[in-house]
């Protein structure tokens, strides 16, 4: 229980007020307020608690619906999904695989041609690296998604 809270105080004084409830307490940002809804660098966006690659900006779009939206994680195996019943909705709400951080929900309504799927994420829950940065980020191996 002692390291529970330890990691919780750790987690408090390293994200914002935002970034913690979003990720620890599944909260959900303000519709338009992410500095990544408008956003459209190339790179990718991992999970702001453990660093762990989510998205690629390769398969970001514009949904309208006030959140960054994508059409599919970098790797399956980094997206856990679990039924979501609050608030009286039927959805499918994603987190992060290591950290278990709430990122947000997938819903069945994205782009046909590339899958149908919408990732609808807080950007409260990302972190952005750009493709020029990847390498001395720690993340080179994904640097051939931009090549």
């Amino acid at each position: 229980m002692t390291e529970k809270v330890e990691k919780d105080e750790t987690l408090k004084n390293r994200l914002s007020t935002t970034q913690y409830e979003v990720t620890q307490h599944a909260a959900t940002e303000a519709p338009f307020s992410s500095e990544y809804d408008q956003f459209d660098q190339p790179g990718i966006y991992v999970d702001i608690v453990s660093g762990e690659p989510l998205f690629s900006s390769l398969d970001k779009y514009d949904a309208g619906c006030g959140w960054p939206s994508f059409t599919k994680p970098i790797e399956k195996k980094s997206i856990k999904r679990h039924i979501d019943t609050s608030h009286g909705m039927f959805r499918t709400e994603v987190t992060s695989s290591k950290a278990a951080s709430h990122l947000g929900h997938v819903f069945t309504d994205g782009p046909q041609e590339a899958g149908g799927l919408r990732y609808c994420i807080n950007g409260a829950a990302l972190k952005f690296i750009p493709a020029d940065q990847l390498a001395q980020n720690g993340y080179g191996e994904y640097q051939d998604l931009f090549h």
